[in-house]
């Protein structure tokens, strides 16, 4: 059976699929570049907030180590010795000085969550008006604007511009996170939909490790480069733009949302090539009949009604451990807590996270279609929980022990290796797995929201929770990783394989966790029989 569904999937990986797929994950790799895009020259950009708005940054600001060194970054709890930084010399008050810093500086980072929180629920409506494809189209110039914004920022109110920037660029990426996943599971086959669906998650890390590199002081992250650092994923915005008039629309889009029966036979001929479009056709009719049969489920309806209640929680439990895992916290400022941790080339360990995430992720697409989804997000939840008290352990201890700066060090790329296996990937999909046709476009736009939402907090607050907390910092995210590993145990069911009745059917049932686990675990054996 998987030799024949291989032979099946080679026969449908055309040349139009592949430019489709590649073509829409560009606007994943935007993200992801914009996730890390603002770590690298955090101290560049403070300092030239400083200059704008005539004011000194403290030494608590002064790096570590040298800018010949490598440094880019910050180190807001240690000194130069790993003792408390002295105050500084400016005239202004030193406090305020710094609070101002912060504040511009933690908005900077987190404004661009706020455009995607603002964005997310529309991407149902944006869709279903537009098409995927024309819905693609016209949100790119959203991208477009952003980043201009943040490329001529020099030429203004530094500040106000990149907030400004960040904030359109969020707007885009709250649109493109969802219209993305949606059109790449409509073009693929169903023999690849699963491993197409999950290349997302490597545009992210892909955009993340290539913004980290071209951070470099000696490339774009320097004083007089950073402004096109942070406006350059436009060009893949305008690359995106240009091929996207070379890709096909959904043909699901076209079928049963249109009724265009011809013009989806020839977009499922573009991407199948000379496949027989008719049994595709045939299941399109199929769901179709079934979305017609299903009422159409409302955000106010999926929280009042007691049928969706248990998946709702669920739902949303996932996505806000992805976020308050700690994960965004090293995104955003990973060279800064290397700094912290003693390791005498921060931005070169930064990157070095960056490859690993990249490694693990492609891992992760082939591991997600092997175990289960509850197996790996368990197994993840653990693996940062064990890595966040090491790096605790690590900080707390450098002081006294300089080779604690290897601990701190592990513990990250470990934290990064075991986010990759379960907590990063999965809660892109699991949401469209746990609801049927009628109320999956409510949850994942509320999932979506909430999603951005933590994104927000996270990059708003770690700032302020790092110089309140000190080295402790990552014990705060211990405790919520094991949070989130008790309710996972308790209440997140194993979705792979399942039709949506047998999930519905889990939930319905108010019994121990460890009986439902055996049920769905015999209905797959009986599945397989």
């Amino acid at each position: 059976m998987d030799k024949r569904n291989k032979m099946q999937a080679e026969k449908h990986l055309t040349g139009t699929l592949i430019l489709s797929v590649f073509t829409a994950v560009l606007g994943f790799f935007q993200y992801g570049y914009s996730l890390g895009v603002i770590n690298a020259p955090q101290k560049v950009i403070e300092a030239h907030y400083g200059r704008v708005l005539g004011i000194t940054p403290l030494d608590r600001y002064a790096p570590n180590v040298s800018e010949e060194d490598g440094a880019s970054t910050t180190a807001p709890w240690f000194g130069t010795e790993g003792t408390p930084a002295p105050p500084g010399d400016s005239a202004e008050d030193p406090a305020a000085s710094s609070h101002i810093l912060t504040m511009y500086w933690s908005l900077s980072v987190s404004v661009f969550a706020i455009g995607g929180m603002v964005s997310s629920f529309t991407v149902g409506w944006i869709g279903d008006r537009l098409g995927r494809v024309k819905a693609m189209l016209v949100v790119n110039v959203l991208s477009i604007a952003g980043n201009l914004l943040m490329g001529l920022s020099k030429f203004g109110p530094s500040h106000i511009l990149i907030i400004a920037g960040r904030a359109v660029t969020g707007l885009y990426c709250g649109l493109s996170s969802g219209l993305v996943p949606m059109y790449v599971s409509e073009v693929s086959p169903t023999a690849l939909r699963g491993a197409l669906g999950t290349l997302h998650q490597l545009a992210i890390v892909t955009g993340i490790l290539i913004s980290q590199v071209l951070g470099l002081d000696f490339l774009l992250g320097n004083d007089e480069m950073w402004p096109l650092l942070l406006g350059l994923s436009g060009v893949a915005a305008l690359l995106q733009f240009f091929l996207l008039l070379l890709c096909p629309e959904s043909p699901r889009y076209l079928y049963i949302k249109l009724g265009k029966v011809e013009e989806a036979k020839k977009s499922l001929k573009r991407l199948r090539g000379n496949c027989d479009p008719m049994k595709e056709i045939a299941e399109m009719e199929k769901e179709k009949q079934e979305a017609a049969s299903e009422k159409k489920v409302s955000i106010k309806q999926l929280f009042t009604s007691s049928k969706y209640r248990q998946a709702v929680i669920v739902a949303l439990m996932v996505q806000i451990s992805q976020q308050f895992s700690g994960i965004n916290a090293i995104f955003y400022y990973s060279t800064n807590i290397f700094e912290r941790a003693g390791v005498g080339q921060p931005v070169y360990a930064t990157i070095g996270v960056g490859v690993v995430n990249t490694i693990f992720t492609v891992i992760s697409v082939f591991l997600v279609e092997k175990a289960g989804r509850r197996s790996l997000f368990l197994t993840g939840l653990m693996g940062m929980l064990v890595s966040a008290v090491a790096m605790t352990v690590g900080l707390v201890l450098l002081s006294q022990f300089a080779w604690m700066s290897y601990v701190s060090m592990v513990a990250i790329f470990l934290f990064v290796i075991f986010f990759e296996v379960g907590p990063g990937p999965i809660p892109w999909f699991i949401v469209a797995e746990l609801f049927s046709q009628g109320p999956r476009p409510a949850a994942i736009a509320v999932a979506g929201f909430c999603n951005w939402a933590c994104n927000f907090i996270v990059g708003m607050c770690f700032q302020y929770i790092a110089d309140l907390c000190g080295p402790y910092v990552f014990a705060i995210f211990a405790a919520l990783l094991l949070v989130f590993f008790l309710f996972a145990y308790f209440r997140v069911p194993e979705t792979k394989g399942k039709s949506f009745e047998e999930i519905a059917a889990v939930f319905r049932r108010k019994k121990l966790p460890a009986k439902t686990m055996t049920e769905l675990e015999e209905l797959q054996r009986s599945e397989q029989a």
